[in-house]
């Protein structure tokens, strides 16, 4: 006779614990969330949009694409999520570069933001090289200036202003 012994079934909180059933949660969250707070602004039509119609609009998108993420999450078998430095550590520099470059921005200008904004968040992986970094700083810096200033004519300072 053998001794055939099937893996046990996941409990309930290893499926909490996968990186793509947080990821759906956390989404799902911000845009309810999101809703939430622009639940009496404004929205208007397409031609005449309001001040809740963008923000309302990105929240439905936000919240569909957590359903998405939940649900792959919930169907696939992944592994649970490891607390190691190595996690630590993304989580860490990819939110002290986002802090970074929201307090840099007024101060510093677009340009020094992004530098700064993608310096620190290739710090999350030892797999980005140098030369990758930079390349991503300097399309960040295009796009956003394209986007932001030349399109929406937004007062951005694009360098600082000592």
């Amino acid at each position: 006779m053998s001794d055939i012994r099937r893996p046990a079934a996941p409990s309930n909180w290893d499926v909490l614990a996968r990186a793509d059933v947080l990821s759906g949660l956390l989404f799902i969250a911000l845009a309810v969330f999101g809703l939430w707070i622009s639940r009496d602004y404004p929205v208007g039509t397409s031609l005449r949009m309001g001040t809740g119609y963008v923000p309302r609009l990105l929240c439905w998108v936000l919240l569909g694409l957590g359903v998405i993420v939940l649900a792959q999450g919930l169907r696939q078998p992944s592994p649970p999520l490891r607390s190691t430095a190595i996690a630590w550590r993304a989580v860490l520099s990819v939110t002290i570069a986002i802090v970074a470059f929201a307090l840099s921005i007024e101060q510093l200008g677009l340009v020094i933001a992004i530098v700064l904004l993608t310096g620190i968040g290739a710090l999350a992986t030892k797999a980005l090289r140098p030369l990758e970094t930079a390349i991503a700083a300097v399309v960040l810096i295009v796009l956003s200036w394209g986007i932001f200033i030349a399109g929406l004519g937004l007062a951005i300072p694009i360098w600082p202003e000592w």
